[in-house]
C-alpha cells in the first residue's frame, strides 16, 4: 500500500488522537509511545506487514509483537483502522471491565493481539519463539516451488525491554540460530517513567546487537516514514541475520508541553494539554472521531483478504502435491494431537508397567519422552544447559543446530545456555506461533528465574511444558543453594498452571500424558534426581484425576478399615508405603493416597474427592518441602521442610530432616492418639 505525505500525516495523527484521547477518558494508561511510534507504525502496517483483518488466525500472516506493551493504545488503533473486528465502542471502553482494550494487550482477547504483553522484556522474547518457529516449520514443510510458510515475526520494543536481562538472553540466540525473518524496532525515545534514561541507561544499544550477530539499521529517523519504510525493506533482504532497526523518537510527539519527558509516559495529558496538541496537530475533530480519509488511508481488509487467497491458491497446489505434508501441517496448527496419541499414551503405560523400574523420576520422564517424541512430530524439546541432568533429549531429538546461511539440520533439541527465563518466555513464543510443543528443563530451585513467564504461558493459557529436575533436599551434595523447598508450593499457586510430582515412571507417563493432551495449560512437572521404587500398579485413569488410592490396609495384611489416611507426593511416596507397613504390624490400618497433582485433584468432584479423602479420617501429609501448602487439606499434621537444607548425600538428608518411615509412622500414631 503506497501514500502519500498528506496521507501518513493523517494517518499517524489518527493514532495519536485515538491514544491520547483513550488514557483521557480512563484517565489511565501511557500515551507517550503510541503517539511517539506512530509514523513507524505507518510504515510498517501500511507498507509491508501481511495481515488479512478478517481472518486474525491465518497461519502465513506476519506475527507483529507490542513488546513495549503499556503503549497499548498503538496496537489497539492500528487494529480499528485496518479493519480488525475492534470497533469504536471498545476503544472508548480503553482498560475497562470486559472490554476488548485491557490495559496492556492481551492475545484470545483482542482480535489480531499475538502474545499477552506488559512484562518488559517478554514480549521480543515471545517474537524469538516466534521466529523460531516460522523457520523450523519453513525447513520441514516447505518444498521447491511451495513456500507455504514465508513470513515475518515484527517486534516493537523501547528502552525497558532492552534494560531487562530476558532481552540479553533471547536476542543472543535469535543472533546464534540467525533468525533473518525476525525484525525489530527499537523505540529510542531516551525515556522511562523516572525520567531520561542516560544516567542509567548507557548501553551502545547498536555495538550490543552487533556482537550478538544481528543487522543493525543505526539512526533512523522514527518521525520518517520513508525512512522507516526504507529500513524495513533492507532488513527483509536479510538472508542470513535477524535485524535491529534503531528508530530515534520523541515520547509524546505532537504535545506541546509533554513531548519528550517522563510525563508523557504514564499519565493523561490532561483536557488543556490536549487541546494544544489538536491545534498543533491541526486536528479539528472531536475525541474518538475520525475522519474517512483516515479509515479508507488505513483500511487493509481489501489487500489482506487478496493476500490471504493468494496464499490460498498456492497451499491447495502444495496439498494436491503433497497432500500427507499438507494435513500435517495443517493438523500441527490446529494444535491437534493425532487420532493415534491416546494408544500411544495407553502402550508407554503398559511398557511401564511391565518393566516396573526402579529409576529416577526425571529419568522415567525421558523414557516418556522417548516413547511420545517418535510420534508427536511436533514436540520441540531443550535444556538451559543441563541436558544430562534434566535429560530431555531422546534418540528422535538431535541437537538443533544451523549452518552458515542459516538453515536449520533438522533437530529437534533446544541447547538453550544456561538462560532459564530466555527459555521460557521463547518457548511461549513458540506456542503462540503454532506448530509445535515446547518443552524445556532445568532445576526445580531455577524455576524462580522462570517464573514470570511460566505465569504468562498460564494467563495465555498456552500448552508449554517444563520439566523441572533436582525436586528436593534429594540432590544431596550440591546443597541449599539448588535444593528446592519452597518451589512446589509456589509453582502450585499459579493460576491455570498444572504441577505434577509424580512417584514412578508410571506416574510419569500419566503427568506426560496430560501435559501433552491439554492445549489450553501450561504444565510443571517435577522430577527427582535420586531412584524412587516402582509403585504398585495404577491406571492411567486413576493417575490422571491428580490423586489416587495408591494402597488400602488390605494390601499389607490388614482386613479393617483405614483408621487414617496419608497423603505424599513423588520420592515420598515410597515412604509412606514402607510407613503403611510399619503401622500395618502394629495393627493401625491407613490408606496410602499418592498425589502426583494437587492442581488437578483440586478440580476433580466433591464426589470424588470425597471418596479419596473421607471426611471423618485424619489426614497425614509428607513432602520434601514447605509445609504450609498441605494444611489446605485438612491434615491432622504434615511432616515437611521449612527450612533449608544442607550439603550431604540425599540419604544422609531424608534421615537427618525426619523423612523417614518410622518418623511418618510415629506422626500417625500420635494422630490417632489425639
Amino acid at each position: 500500500m503506497s501514500s502519500t505525505p498528506q496521507d501518513t500525516s493523517l494517518m499517524a495523527n489518527a493514532i495519536r488522537a485515538l491514544a491520547m484521547d483513550a488514557v483521557q477518558q480512563a484517565n489511565s494508561g501511557h500515551p507517550g509511545a503510541p503517539m511517539g511510534m506512530a509514523d513507524i507504525a505507518v510504515a510498517l502496517w501500511s507498507r509491508h506487514l501481511k495481515h488479512n483483518p478478517a481472518d486474525p488466525l491465518w497461519i502465513d500472516r506476519d506475527r507483529f509483537v507490542l513488546s513495549n506493551g503499556h503503549g497499548s493504545m498503538l496496537i489497539y488503533a492500528l487494529l480499528h483502522l485496518t479493519g480488525y473486528e475492534l470497533p469504536m465502542s471498545e476503544l472508548r471502553q480503553f482498560r475497562q471491565l470486559h472490554s476488548k482494550t485491557p490495559g496492556h494487550p492481551e492475545v484470545d482477547v483482542t482480535p489480531g493481539v499475538e502474545t499477552t504483553t506488559g512484562p518488559l522484556g517478554q514480549g521480543i522474547t515471545n517474537a524469538v519463539g516466534m521466529a523460531l518457529a516460522e523457520k523450523l516449520l519453513a525447513h520441514e514443510f516447505n518444498r521447491p516451488g511451495h513456500e507455504v510458510v514465508d513470513h515475518h515475526t515484527y517486534a516493537f520494543l523501547g528502552d525497558g525491554c532492552l534494560m531487562e536481562g530476558i532481552s540479553h538472553e533471547a536476542c543472543a540466540l535469535a543472533g546464534a540460530w540467525k533468525l533473518n525473518k525476525l525484525i525489530a524496532i527499537y523505540d529510542d525515545n531516551g525515556i522511562s517513567i523516572d525520567g531520561q534514561v542516560a544516567p542509567w541507561f548507557i548501553d551502545d544499544t547498536p555495538r550490543r546487537f552487533q556482537a550478538y550477530g544481528w543487522n543493525v539499521i543505526d539512526k533512523v529517523d522514527g518521525h520518517d516514514v520513508a525512512a522507516v519504510d526504507a529500513a524495513i525493506a533492507k532488513a527483509r533482504q536479510s538472508t542470513d541475520k535477524p535485524t535491529l532497526i534503531v528508530a530515534k523518537t520523541t515520547i509524546g510527539k505532537g504535545s506541546p508541553n509533554r513531548a519528550g519527558t517522563a510525563k508523557a509516559h504514564g499519565e493523561a495529558l490532561g483536557g488543556e494539554e490536549i487541546r494544544l496538541t489538536r491545534d498543533a496537530l491541526g486536528w479539528s475533530h472531536e475525541p474518538f472521531v475520525l475522519p474517512e480519509a483516515a479509515y479508507a488511508a488505513w483500511d487493509a481488509r481489501v489487500t489482506g483478504e487478496a493476500a490471504q487467497a493468494a496464499w490460498n491458491t498456492r497451499f491447495a497446489a502444495y496439498k494436491t502435491e503433497f497432500p500427507e505434508l499438507a494435513a500435517e501441517l495443517a493438523r500441527r496448527m490446529r494444535g491437534e494431537l493425532p487420532a493415534s496419541f491416546a494408544q500411544h499414551a495407553v502402550d508407554a503405560m503398559i511398557a511401564a508397567h511391565e518393566k516396573a523400574e526402579t529409576v529416577a523420576s526425571r529419568k522415567a520422564s525421558q523414557i516418556a519422552l522417548e516413547a511420545f517424541t517418535r510420534v508427536l512430530p511436533e514436540l520441540l524439546g531443550g535444556s538451559a544447559d543441563l541436558t544430562g541432568s534434566n535429560l530431555t533429549n531422546t534418540s528422535s531429538t538431535p541437537a538443533l543446530r544451523f549452518d552458515k546461511d542459516g538453515t536449520p539440520n533438522g533437530g529437534r533439541h533446544i541447547n538453550y545456555g544456561v538462560r532459564e527465563f530466555g527459555m521460557a518466555a521463547i518457548m511461549n513464543g513458540v506456542a503462540l506461533h503454532g506448530g509445535f510443543i515446547p518443552y524445556g528443563g532445568t532445576f526445580l530451585t531455577f524455576s524462580d528465574y522462570s517464573r514470570n513467564a511460566i505465569r504468562m504461558a498460564a494467563l495465555m493459557k498456552r500448552r508449554v511444558i517444563h520439566v523441572f529436575t533436582h525436586d528436593s533436599i534429594g540432590l544431596g551434595e550440591d546443597g541449599p543453594t539448588h535444593q528446592s523447598v519452597e518451589h512446589a508450593a509456589a509453582l502450585r499457586l499459579i493460576p491455570g498452571l498444572d504441577v505434577w510430582r509424580p512417584a514412578d515412571t508410571a506416574e510419569t507417563v500419566a503427568a506426560w500424558t496430560m501435559a501433552l493432551g491439554n492445549a489450553s495449560r501450561p504444565s510443571a512437572l517435577l522430577l527427582s534426581r535420586q531412584n524412587l521404587p516402582y509403585l504398585p500398579k495404577a491406571g492411567l485413569d486413576e493417575i490422571s484425576k491428580g490423586a489416587y488410592v495408591l494402597a488400602e490396609p488390605s494390601e499389607v495384611g490388614l482386613k479393617k478399615k483405614a483408621q487414617a489416611v496419608i497423603l505424599a507426593t513423588g520420592s515420598e511416596v515410597g515412604l509412606a508405603l514402607h510407613a503403611q507397613q510399619q503401622l500395618a504390624v502394629q495393627g493401625i490400618a491407613v490408606r496410602v493416597v499418592s498425589v502426583p497433582s494437587t492442581t488437578v485433584f483440586d478440580r476433580q468432584s466433591v464426589a470424588y474427592k470425597s471418596q479419596v479423602l473421607p471426611p471423618k479420617l485424619p489426614r497425614i501429609a509428607v513432602e520434601a518441602g514447605v509445609t504450609d501448602f498441605w494444611w489446605k487439606y485438612g491434615c491432622a499434621a504434615v511432616i515437611g521442610l521449612d527450612r533449608y537444607g544442607e550439603s550431604a548425600p540425599a540419604n544422609v538428608l531424608f534421615k537427618e530432616f525426619g523423612f523417614t518411615a518410622e518418623n511418618l509412622a510415629a506422626t500417625v500414631r500420635k494422630v490417632l492418639r489425639g
